[in-house]
């Protein structure tokens, strides 16, 4: 068994979840509007530069989760994967985790983006685990902290290493698909690294690698 890794974001999605989520949020007058949007495509094209300030943006993107019981959060997030992520879907990305899933691979999504945002995406796509973000809750309820090592750039391999220990797994075989830039640090300690609908720096990097550069998106 080997192990595949996926990035979640516009890789198995033909979207960011955590841009959208924000998006949404200011579509349903939950923040304010000019604000809100205005710090959300900031900070969003700060991520596609590479040049994201992890911290700054969760301390921005986590404190909405605090207004609002777990209860509320909940009939949002529904909301959201029917209006936004159902959207999103890919026919080519679920074929595949098919294919994969039939080769009794190992299928994890290892995404920068909350657990909040992704967890319930992760499920819908019929992974076997999910390594995102991770959000501080206190009595049940959101703090706007967030907990241990981000999901993102280099601290993907932190974490990856993490999960591996508990699981007993090896790196040795595993795949890794991703679009982005910020994924070249992990996506060169795997033994099969294949660049998805890459954005212009991971697409010169992947050129240079002699890496795989498939669609999923493309109607051929």
């Amino acid at each position: 068994m080997s192990l595949a890794i996926f990035d979640l974001d516009n890789t198995l999605i033909a979207g960011d979840s955590d841009h959208s989520w924000g998006q949404f949020l200011v579509e349903k007058k939950l923040v304010d509007a000019e604000y809100y949007r205005a710090e959300n495509d900031r900070f969003y094209q700060d991520y596609e530069r590479g040049a994201l300030d992890i911290k700054a943006y969760l301390q921005f993107s986590l404190e909405p989760l605090t207004r609002f019981s777990r209860a509320q959060l909940d009939d949002l997030h529904r909301e959201f994967m029917d209006t936004v992520i159902q959207p999103m879907r890919l026919q080519k990305a679920d074929e595949l985790l098919s294919k994969h899933r039939a080769q009794g691979d190992y299928l994890l999504i290892i995404t920068s983006t909350n657990g909040f945002i992704t967890e319930p995406i992760a499920r819908s796509l019929g992974v076997d685990d999910i390594l995102a973000t991770d959000a501080e809750i206190v009595d049940g309820l959101y703090t706007g902290k967030m907990l241990g090592t981000p999901c993102y750039q280099e601290g993907k391999i932190t974490r990856l290493n993490e999960w591996l220990k508990s699981y007993s797994g090896k790196l040795e075989g595993a795949w890794f698909y991703s679009d982005s830039i910020n994924d070249l640090p992990l996506m060169e300690v795997v033994d099969k690294a294949v660049a998805v609908d890459p954005d212009p720096q991971l697409l010169a990097a992947a050129t240079e690698r002699q890496w795989p550069i498939i669609s999923l998106r493309d109607s051929s």
